[in-house]
Order: C-alpha cells, then structure tokens, then sequence
C-alpha cells in the first residue's frame, strides 16, 4: 500500500496542478476578452461585468469620433472654396468637391472619370503629365503656379499642392490636388509692381531734371549769348551774303540746341511754363509757315484749320512745340517724300474710347491731328512710343524724348493722345485738348511784328553772367532804354538806390540773391515797379509748381532781341502811360560801377 499511495500522490499533484492551469486560462479568457460569457454562461461577477461595459463604451465612443471626425472632414472638403481634387496615379478625377465646380465651372458628374488635363491647355498639360510621373516614380509632393482653362475658356492662375496617396506598402495608390484662385493677387501684384516702377520713374525723372536743370540754366545761357551775338553779325552782314548763309547756319543749330534743352526741361517738368487762351488755328498757321520754308521739297505740307475759334487754354510755345515734334517726326518716316496734314476741329467723346493716353471723361474736346503718309510703325513700336529715350532712328538721328515731351505736355493741360498707325500706309496723331467756353481776350501781337521803342525808359538788368549781361544791354540800349546793368542782387540794389528804374529785368538763379528775392527787396521801395524774369530754368523759384500765375512776366533763355523787346515793351503798357521815363538819353548804360557808356 504504501508503494501505491506514493504513486497516487504523483498523480494527484498532476491533476491538481492541470486542473489549476486551465482554471488559469479560463479566467484570462473571461477578464480579458469576454469570451464564455452571457445567457447560459458561467457566472460572472459584478464588477468583471462593469469593467468590461465600460471597454464596450469606449470602443463605441472611439468608432463614433472617427465617425465624426470623417463627416466633419468630408463637410470642410465638400464646402471649401478651394478646389480639392482626387486623382488617379495616371490623372483621372476621381473626386471634385463644389469648391471645384465653382473654379472651374464643370459639375463633379462631367468631371468624374475624366483626365484632368481638360483643365489645361497645350503647354500645361504636357507639364501636368511630367508632375504626375515624378509623383508615381516617387518623388513626392510639390506645389508651384500655373494656369488652366476655366470651362467657358477663360484662363484662370492657380496655387497648386499636389500630394501624392500611398497605401500601407508605399504605393501610389491616388493623388490629392488641391487649387486655389490666384488671378486677383497676381493682378494685385501686377498693379503694385506697376505702381513701384511708376515710382522708381518719377524718381529717376526727378534726379534727371535736377541734373537737366543745372546743366540747362548755363546751356541756355550760352545758347543765348551765340544767338544773339549771331543776330549782331547777320544784321551787320547783310551786304555779304555768303556770310550770312554761313551765319544763319550757326542760328540754326542753336534753335536746334535750344528745342533739346526745353524738350528736357519739358519732359521733366523742370521748365516754367506760362498757359493762356489760344485759338488752335492760329497755332497751325504759325507752325505751318516756319515748316513750308525748312521741312523740304519733297515732302507737302498742308493746313487744315477748324472753321470756328478753338480756344484752349495752354501755353503757346508748347503747342507749337507739340506740332513740330509730330510734323519733324511724320517727315523722317518718309525719306522718299509724302505729304503731312495738320489739322484742328471739334471732337465728342463717349468716354469709351480705346487706346487713349490717358483716358478721358466724355465730352466735346478740342483735336489736332498730324497725319502723314509714311512708313507706319507696327503694334509693338507703338506701344512703346512715348517712353523716355525710345527711339527707332539711327544712333545720332533721334534722341527719344520727342514723343514723351509730347506726351508730358498733352497730360499737362489735362488732354489725351492717341495714336493708330499701319505699316507701309502711315500715322495719325490724335490730341485731345479741353475747350475753353468763354475765353479771354486773345493776344495778338506775334513776334514777327516791331517792337516798339523804349522812349528812355530805365531798366535795371540783373544778370551774373557778364557775356548776357552785354547781350542784354546792347539789345535793350539800342531800342530807346536806359539800362543799368548789375551782376547780383546786392549790386541791383545800389544802382536802384542810386538811380532808380521803371522796369526790373532779371535772371531767376544767381549767386547771393535769386531774383524774385530781390523783386521782394525792391517792391518794398516801390509796390508797382513792374518785374521781367529771365531764365533758362526756373528750379522752382517762380511758384511751387512750374506753372507760372498770369501775374508773372517770364522770358524763357535763350531768347531772341525780339522776343526780349516783346516782353519789355508789354510789361511797360501793363504799368501804364502816366510814369515819365527816369532819363532822357536813350543810349546810355550805367553799370555797377557807376560808369556810363554807350552800346557797343
């Protein structure tokens, strides 16, 4: 027995400790997956039946935030107002939310299953089809510009996020796109780039005509000493003929140097400009007459000027400065010869008009049209005419302020340009200038009438520059004036202490003093002493703008005895008659110094 006992102890053990283990694993089972459970099952104690509750809700709570979160998902790609496109690897739309039928106008029915190269033109799907098989080959995502086709044609501009869709191995299995509309920022940006290099131009246009104005107030200074000087000699020649063909020569590369400084000064409104009525037709005529003598044989030149008065209001020597530049460039377009029409009439706008520089309201305007029969210029060169420095002529033929003076000149009287040209048939110019209904009366006095004399009037001559200065007091001296003639203002000063004037006449910029200072000084002593300015330019000096007030006598350098004589025997029937002259000797000239002599 006791043999047998020891071998059912063995066994008993071993029943026992199997027993255990399966009780073991039972009860591992229950507790953690909940197997064995329910009707009919083996008990199960409360609080095992609690917790495996609360895992059965958090289970239920997880899947329903997923839920949630997929809707929400879904809602704010459905809603957005990008476009979120779904794509196969080889581009075929798979998915397209309203934010794409709004881009790009197709419904999700046209486009599902469609290539998205519908989307693009030409060009852009061939790029498309390289970003498509960079994305299979495994280069990832990218974002970059570009731009599609809308579904009524029109061209749209798009940021565009391409992503590619792997699935658990790394395979490519689709493709995000996402698009959003870009047009308005680009243009936004186009404008604000536009707006920057209108500034980085006036910029550069003030620092040239601060350099344009420097050099031109010691230019136009020389240009007017060998003018006139010139004059002397033409006049002293007249028995000498081939001296005074050589001479006129001279006087006329000094026009011609002259018209290059004021189309500088002009284009960068560094020159003082003085506007009044002006009829158009008496513009024409005057213009018309100096070019039937210079513009050549080949080349016939006719007026057409309006049946009625055309008054604007502008200044004179601009305008014909405006025809000039047209009429000179209509017959260097035509080397073989052609004809040339300058024309002014009446013209209704709508407001609607293409191609005007710069638009302008609707209205009855003033025209002038140059029209010629040329060569023509294609689109391109048109386009380009009034910039600064564009010329088409040959190196040394044309300087490229021509046309952009014009155009200066048309925006500054408030008027427009346009221009329609063909090749091989020839241009028309169109100006467009504001009328004036009721204006004023008209000066008629050209130069090309006598001026009258000076009957021993004294006028003060202010000038640093002593070449002028001689020039100056040997016109005025040999017309009827007395003359003082004083470098500086502190100079003028003495010689107005000492002898007095009736008429100042003088620079605008000089050393110690500028001009309208000593005008200050010297209407303190005499309130109605009336007042010439001369200048080449005025820096601003005459007014916070170049346009000079209609109370300003202004005589622009280089200028001719005419037009000097002009100037001073009108502000002398504008301080009226009842003054007497200061002396009685017509020829005599004092200087600083106190010495008189006569005009040399």
């Amino acid at each position: 027995m006791a043999g047998e006992a020891a071998g059912w102890s063995w066994t008993s053990a071993l029943w026992d400790a199997g027993t255990a283990a399966i009780g073991i694993y039972y009860w591992t089972l229950r507790r953690g997956y909940g197997v064995l459970l329910g009707p009919g099952g083996i008990y199960i104690d409360p609080w095992g039946q609690h917790r495996l509750d609360e895992a059965a809700t958090r289970e239920r709570a997880a899947r329903d935030l997923a839920e949630a979160q997929r809707a929400t998902l879904a809602t704010v790609v459905e809603h957005s107002d990008d476009a979120i496109v779904g794509l196969t690897p080889e581009g075929l739309v798979t998915a397209w939310n309203r934010g794409a039928e709004k881009l790009f106008g197709y419904t999700a029915e046209e486009m599902l299953g469609r290539p998205a190269s519908v989307l693009a033109d030409a060009d852009g799907a061939e790029h498309q089809r390289d970003v498509l098989a960079s994305i299979r080959d495994g280069a990832g995502g990218r974002s970059y510009e570009a731009r599609r086709l809308r579904k009524d044609g029109t061209p749209i501009d798009l940021a565009l996020t391409i992503t590619p869709i792997a699935d658990q191995t790394g395979a490519v299995i689709g493709i995000s796109a996402i698009a959003r509309d870009i047009t308005a920022a680009k243009e936004a940006a186009e404008h604000q780039r536009a707006v920057e290099q209108r500034s980085n131009q006036a910029q550069r246009m003030e620092s040239l005509g601060k350099l344009a104005g420097g050099v031109a107030h010691d230019f136009n200074n020389i240009l007017a000493i060998i003018g006139n000087y010139t004059d002397f000699a033409i006049e002293e020649t007249g028995d000498r003929p081939q001296v005074q063909a050589d001479l006129k020569q001279a006087r006329t590369a000094v026009e011609r140097a002259s018209n290059l400084t004021r189309q500088l000064l002009t284009f960068t409104r560094g020159d003082a400009i003085q506007p009044q009525d002006i009829d158009l037709n008496a513009s024409i005529a005057e213009v018309h007459a100096m070019l039937q003598r210079t513009i050549g044989e080949h080349i016939t030149l006719m007026a057409m000027p309006a049946k009625q008065p055309l008054v604007v209001h502008a200044d004179p020597g601009q305008i014909q400065q405006i025809l000039l530049n047209l009429a000179i460039n209509a017959r260097d377009a035509m080397p073989e010869g052609g004809t040339i029409v300058l024309e002014a009439n009446v013209a209704a706008l709508d407001g609607d008009e293409l191609n005007m520089q710069p638009p302008l309201p609707a209205g009855t305007y003033a025209r002038l049209l140059v029209s010629d029969t040329g060569h023509g210029m294609s689109p391109d060169t048109a386009a380009r005419i009034f910039e600064p420095f564009y010329t088409t002529k040959p190196q040394g033929k044309g300087t490229g302020l021509g046309l952009a003076t014009v155009y200066g000149i048309v925006t500054e009287a408030d008027g427009s340009i346009n221009v329609y040209s063909e090749l091989d048939i020839g241009t028309t110019f169109r100006i467009y200038l504001p009328l004036v209904t009721a204006p004023t009366t008209i000066d008629t006095v050209t130069s090309r009438q006598a001026p009258p004399p000076g009957d021993g009037r004294t006028v003060l001559v202010v000038e640093d520059e002593p070449a002028l200065a001689r020039v100056v007091a040997r016109i005025v001296g040999n017309r009827g004036y007395h003359v003082l003639v004083a470098g500086n203002g502190p100079e003028a000063l003495k010689l107005y202490d000492q002898h007095r004037c009736d008429i100042l006449l003088t620079d605008v910029i000089m050393p110690e003093m500028s001009g309208p200072r000593l005008a200050d000084a010297l209407h303190e002593l005499d309130p109605d002493l009336p007042v010439v300015y001369m200048s080449g330019y005025s820096n601003g000096l005459l007014g916070k703008t170049h346009v000079l007030d209609e109370d300003i006598t202004f005589l622009e350098k280089p200028f001719t005895a005419c037009d000097l004589l002009h100037k001073l025997a009108s502000t002398k029937r504008a301080s009226g008659a009842g003054g007497s002259p200061r002396h009685s000797q017509p020829a005599d000239i004092t200087t600083a110094s106190g010495s008189d002599r006569s005009p040399t």
